[in-house]
């Protein structure tokens, strides 16, 4: 029987073909749209500063305070920006890219030899298309290349003990936790060694002498090359490095906030926090599973509720060695990240290729047993993307105007521009037109899987619209919300207006009372200074402008400030408009 292209694909390369289709899915669209954020140009100025100065191990940057994260992503991000001699948006989001194509294909490789090839080919889908994973995989931040150091680090330490029984210790496992540990800090080693003590202990098959000297053998050779980073920073930093090192890595976690740090830890939640952007970050199969719940028969236990968590933890117990190790690292990693003070949804990646698992194993009974469900969510999901691309033909073609209609339940200018940008996307051009036809196509796609009525044909459908949705998402609009967002235009017209450069350009760099302008520092060339240790006698200043009144009053007796410039647009990093003045000491 002769196979059609994409079944030879499936069933002989398949983890080539997600490799170069994760690739295909990112590459175009890193490169289009500038930093709008805090965290990218925050990043991406690091590896200016290792690239202007030289200094790979410790390097300066927003007003002379120094990087405090260990720099595994920001030596790539410079290593991939050295043959052009400058960061771009591209070259600071390639690792973060890299990683995420990699943790895909690693997650199809290695639940694809433990577990049925169909339900390891839908976990790794999950990933693909989810929101929380594909945002990463785009953003010039740390937490796609650690999600991929610890995940790949997990799954090496799952072979060593599966395969060798933790005999020997090979090489690529300290080289992938010294990775982590590089990547974000002690996080990256203790996580992954934490999760694999509580596996050993479930398997109840070594010792506690051997269990403690395999996690010792672990731990010890994945801290030397970590070790030389963190030595050679505290010799440069002194205690001021020390300081933010032990709040950022033990102050987060026990609940601690020391003032000897000039901004807050922040990102207090609750335990519930993770349960939500869990939910969240697996949007859009999360209302997938909501849907699951309809008809769904629930029946009190016929035993009492003792026995039934003993027969439930017997029957985790006895479940095969890769479910209880995906089981183990989720319960671990959601746990783990329960007990600091500071979560974020980018803490919670490492779980995702886990819970994926046993979520596609959920998704393939749905397509057996409850059709009806996978029909209507396909059907509805369908129903919403095809009602947002009429949307987006009217818009285009200006038979109606999201602005006026969506504008009036809106209110913040910050929230109105980004309205303001989204509009503007929905205009004739390369980008809206391959993604456009891509998006029908979907469409058409699932249509006709569900006048076949092959279930597993409809999922699959489902995850090819969710996929060219992203596309349409990343190659329309986020590229105008970016650009329309951007400290760019500012920048550049400031720079050439008042020749603004790295001797004359003061700001202050304190997060307790103003807001860090990291997107203009970026597309500034990373020339900022500190007002407030230097204390110049004349130069350019720049603040947000609602922190300007702040200065003024604080430094008004000392200094003449004469406005030059307020930024036409909202700077989307810093949610207002930014103030250019020029400054003068004043005679005493």
């Amino acid at each position: 029987m002769r196979t059609t292209a994409l079944q030879y694909l499936y069933l002989q390369k398949p983890v080539s073909t997600m490799l170069l289709v994760a690739l295909l899915s990112v590459l175009p669209w890193i490169a289009v749209g500038d930093f709008s954020t805090k965290g990218e140009p925050r990043e991406a100025a690091v590896a200016v500063s290792m690239l202007e100065s030289g200094n790979w191990m410790l390097p300066r940057v927003y007003a002379d305070e120094f990087a405090y994260k260990p720099p595994m992503a920001h030596w790539l991000m410079a290593l991939f920006s050295l043959p052009r001699g400058h960061v771009t948006p591209f070259t600071a989001r390639l690792p973060s890219a890299l990683a995420y194509a990699a943790l895909l294909a690693a997650s199809l490789l290695f639940f694809g030899r433990k577990v049925r090839f169909q339900e390891a080919f839908i976990a790794t889908l999950l990933l693909f298309t989810c929101v929380e994973i594909h945002r990463a995989g785009m953003t010039a931040r740390v937490d796609m290349l650690l999600t991929f150091f610890i995940v790949t680090g997990l799954m090496r330490l799952f072979w060593w003990e599966d395969e060798r029984e933790l005999k020997g210790l090979p090489v690529v496992i300290p080289l992938l936790l010294s990775g982590a540990f590089l990547t974000k800090g002690p996080v990256g080693l203790v996580l992954p060694m934490f999760i694999f003590g509580v596996y050993l202990l479930l398997l109840r098959k070594y010792s506690l002498f051997k269990i403690g000297k395999s996690l010792l053998y672990i731990g010890v050779a994945s801290l030397f090359l970590p070790s030389i980073w963190y030595i050679e920073a505290w010799r440069m930093g002194g205690d001021d490095f020390l300081n933010v090192m032990l709040a950022e890595n033990f102050g987060r976690f026990f609940h601690l906030n020391p003032g000897n740090i000039h901004y807050e830890l922040g990102h207090e939640n609750g335990a519930w926090y993770n349960l939500v952007t869990l939910a969240a970050g697996f949007v859009p199969w999360t209302l997938l599973l909501f849907f699951s719940l309809f008809g769904l028969k629930i029946s009190r236990p016929g035993v009492p509720l003792k026995a039934w968590l003993t027969r439930l933890w017997q029957r985790i117990r006895t479940m095969d060695h890769i479910r209880l190790f995906s089981l183990t690292a989720s319960v671990c990693i959601v746990f783990f990240y329960s007990l600091p003070s500071s979560k974020r949804s980018v803490y919670l990646m490492p779980a995702y290729p886990f819970i994926a698992l046993f979520i596609a194993q959920y998704f393939l009974y749905l397509a057996e047993y409850r059709s009806r469900v996978t029909r209507l969510y396909a059907g509805v999901l369908a129903l919403f993307v095809a009602v947002v691309a009429i949307v987006a033909a009217f818009q285009m073609t200006g038979l109606i105007d999201i602005r006026s209609l969506a504008g009036q339940y809106i209110s913040g200018s910050s929230a109105s521009a980004t309205l303001d940008a989204v509009a503007r996307s929905f205009s004739p051009g390369i980008s809206m037109a391959l993604t456009g036809t891509l998006l029908l196509v979907s469409l058409a796609t699932v249509v006709h899987q569900m006048r076949k009525k092959i279930n597993i044909k409809i999922l699959y459908a489902t995850f090819f619209l969710v996929f060219c949705t992203h596309l349409f998402i990343n190659g329309v609009v986020m590229k105008n919300v970016r650009r329309e967002g951007s400290a760019r235009p500012f920048a550049e017209e400031i720079r050439q207006t008042y020749g603004l450069d790295k001797t004359n350009v003061y700001v202050m760099n304190e997060l307790h009372t103003y807001y860090n302008m990291y997107g203009l520092n970026f597309y500034l060339g990373n020339c900022f200074r500190n007002f407030e240790l230097e204390r110049p006698q004349t130069g350019f200043f720049l603040a947000v402008e609602k922190d300007f009144p702040t200065v003024t009053q604080r430094y008004g007796e000392a200094y003449d400030f004469q406005t030059l410039r307020i930024s036409d647009r909202i700077i989307s990093d810093v949610r207002g408009r930014i103030v250019l003045s020029r400054f003068t000491r004043k005679e005493q």
